[in-house]
């Protein structure tokens, strides 16, 4: 259970083993692995281990800390943290966001544009 008391959202499952997923990076606080559906040739996802609806909840900064740290060590191991990336989170439905988890989206290995969708 989360703690709303809800089933486990899928990024919950995905944390505790009970979903594969292709990691990449991991600490104490987070979980970085493969997106199902990448939007280019890098499209990572890190998400924290403990249930966050989104930012926009998000109270814990050290936590957020933690999470931006493991984007960028995500960026040097799959070899884009030279040419760029980008990092993105999504904040509810008219920001696009899909799973109610709060994730960041790390995107690179090829020119990104600009203003995205």
């Amino acid at each position: 259970m989360n703690e709303a008391g809800a089933a486990p959202c899928i990024f919950c499952r995905i944390v505790d083993g009970s979903i594969p997923s292709t990691a990449v990076a991991s600490n104490d606080h987070a979980l970085a692995f493969r997106d199902l559906h990448p939007q280019a040739p890098v499209h990572v996802l890190v998400v924290p281990r403990r249930h966050v609806v989104s930012l926009a909840e998000a109270d814990d900064a050290a936590e957020l800390g933690h999470l931006l740290a493991l984007a960028a060590e995500v960026a040097r191991r799959e070899g884009i943290a030279e040419s760029g990336y980008r990092v993105v989170t999504n904040i509810g439905a008219d920001g696009g966001q899909s799973v109610g988890h709060l994730h960041l989206h790390v995107l690179g290995g090829r020119p990104l544009g600009w203003p995205p969708g």
